[in-house]
């Protein structure tokens, strides 16, 4: 892929998204901090940009055999992120609950962080459990009857909420404050490190954080930089 200094995370990844893990690997939010650009985000990481712009340009777009998001009708893409993110969020909250509320109990004593992790565990649950409800009943619905309507050269259906950029913006909000939460995380693990005096549900838990941090990232990514843009650009047509 031909990437530029200029580009944004979030461009990035939209055109080949194998960049997710290289930006990943780098501590990049290419999701919630996905419109600044590759040179201010290695600037502000200390990262040297040239060495991460190899690494992006050396990707071959032809043989990934990884969906092609951004050409994805909006209908499917919509079903995508249901099934594949939607789904994992609440497969894998009930397991972070439990790991993260145990480990607090019995090491708290000696890492006192976790009691904050714990807390953090569950805002996150609460509000990803209330956002997803608000997109499957609400936003979802109306981006597909939206795009079928574009489909069949019909102007846009009447928007309950005014135009679809206002439940975007709210969306949009929700996902910053879920990528801050994580991010905490991280940074009070250490980056999800286990220490010496860790047992096997501590390690479980970590890398169960770790897992639904890099999921919550390329969720994010699909809605923040692809879906809700397109949608926009729809109603506004």
């Amino acid at each position: 892929m031909t990437c530029t200094h200029g580009m944004t995370l979030g461009e990035i990844v939209t055109a080949d998204f194998r960049a997710a893990a290289i930006l990943e690997r780098y501590g990049l939010d290419f999701c919630c901090r996905g419109n600044r650009t590759l040179e201010q985000s290695c600037r502000d990481a200390g990262i040297p940009s040239e060495d991460l712009l190899e690494q992006l340009e050396a990707l071959e777009t032809a043989a990934s055999g990884a969906p092609v998001f951004r050409d994805m009708p909006l209908p499917v893409l919509v079903d995508y992120i249901v099934g594949k993110h939607h789904e994992y969020v609440r497969d894998a909250l009930p397991g972070l609950l439990a790991h993260s509320k145990k480990i607090s109990k019995v090491h708290g004593s000696r890492h006192p962080e976790l009691t904050r992790v714990a807390d953090l565990v569950e805002q996150v649950a609460a509000e990803m459990t209330t956002h997803m409800m608000k997109e499957e009943q609400i936003l979802f619905p109306y981006i597909v009857q939206l795009a079928s309507a574009a489909g069949r050269g019909e102007p846009a259906p009447f928007a309950p909420f005014g135009t679809v950029d206002n439940p975007i913006r709210m969306m949009e909000a929700e996902h910053e404050s879920a990528g801050n939460a994580m991010f905490e995380i991280r940074e009070l693990t250490d980056g999800y490190e286990v220490p010496a005096d860790g047992c096997t549900t501590y390690a479980v838990c970590l890398r169960e954080l770790d897992a639904f941090e890099k999921d919550l990232h390329a969720h994010v990514h699909l809605e923040n930089n692809i879906l809700f843009p397109k949608a926009s650009a729809l109603e506004h047509k």
